[in-house]
């Protein structure tokens, strides 16, 4: 059935892409920080984790995990000191761009099965699946 499929390939992907990740010490929550900093700015912390459904106590960890790395900076906000914001450095951006060649290594493995016209129409697909997914389409447990 295609929902187990989609859920083998799931994992592998998911596997493969953790495994480049663990190359570098990292996981897949510090690439979706870095990735979310370099696509829409600087944001407070809580925002952050507000923005990638992360438990803000989760995100504490991983942020400062990127901040021991120096791949982001974090600020205390001047009229709200409870409010830190965090910043993707230079060095993060460098690693995020390191990173997504590794994902796109990972994903090419994956899809060499795959011509270049038979990726685009699974992306194509994926993508409208997921779309529908956003818009409330095919809850889990609803028809």
């Amino acid at each position: 059935m295609t929902p187990y499929l989609l859920s083998r390939v799931g994992k592998n992907a998911r596997g493969r892409v953790a495994a480049r990740l663990a190359d570098r010490d990292l996981r897949m929550w510090h690439m979706a920080v870095l990735a979310a900093l370099a696509d829409f700015g600087p944001h407070a912390q809580r925002e952050l984790a507000e923005r990638l459904a992360i438990d803000p106590s989760d995100m504490t960890k991983v942020v400062d995990d990127l901040a021991a790395l120096g791949h982001v900076e974090r600020t205390r906000d001047p009229r709200d000191r409870r409010r830190l914001t965090v910043t993707l450095s230079p060095t993060g951006a460098t690693e995020l761009a390191r990173l997504t060649d590794d994902v796109r290594a990972a994903q090419d493995a994956l899809l060499a099965p795959l011509t270049g016209p038979e990726r685009e129409r699974l992306h194509s697909l994926l993508d409208k699946v997921f779309h529908h997914m956003q818009e409330g389409g095919g809850e889990p447990g609803r028809p």
